[in-house]
């Protein structure tokens, strides 16, 4: 009877454990895995971000930045951009810490990223659309 009372017990102990491992790769893939509002956050706040269009077409701003709300990041306006002709879409970062817009760029599939920093608080990133919006991972 002892014995068959060891056997239970690590078995519980097998369960446990493999409950753990469980929710420990569950916590992992949710803080680093892609395309998880999880790895779109600072420690510090939620990245507040500008999206502009450019690209001359009606609309993009607005998809743009529905699928960032949808990731976790605030926007906190859209607007059409100073032109209307720009080629490429591009991340700015408008903080000397490009983790910000690093966060941002990867979250859209990686366009490129330029430093251009403000003291505005309005945004700490801006996201500029472009022609070339395709590359944009915005609708998955």
């Amino acid at each position: 009877m002892a014995r068959r009372g060891g056997n239970l017990s690590r078995a519980g102990l097998v369960v446990l454990a493999l409950v753990v491992a469980g929710l420990v790769v569950s916590w992992g893939w949710t803080m680093f895995g892609p395309g998880t509002r999880a790895a779109r956050r600072t420690g510090r706040h939620v990245v507040r971000v500008q999206v502009l269009n450019g690209s001359g077409e009606p609309g993009v701003g607005t998809r743009v930045a529905a699928w960032l709300r949808e990731g976790g990041f605030q926007v906190t306006h859209v607007r059409n951009a100073d032109r209307s002709d720009y080629f490429a879409t591009f991340v700015v970062a408008r903080r000397s810490d490009l983790s910000l817009a690093a966060e941002v760029a990867h979250y859209l599939g990686g366009p490129p990223l330029v430093r251009q920093e403000w003291n505005s608080e309005l945004a700490d990133v801006s996201v500029l659309g472009g022609s070339d919006r395709s590359r944009l991972q915005i609708e998955h």
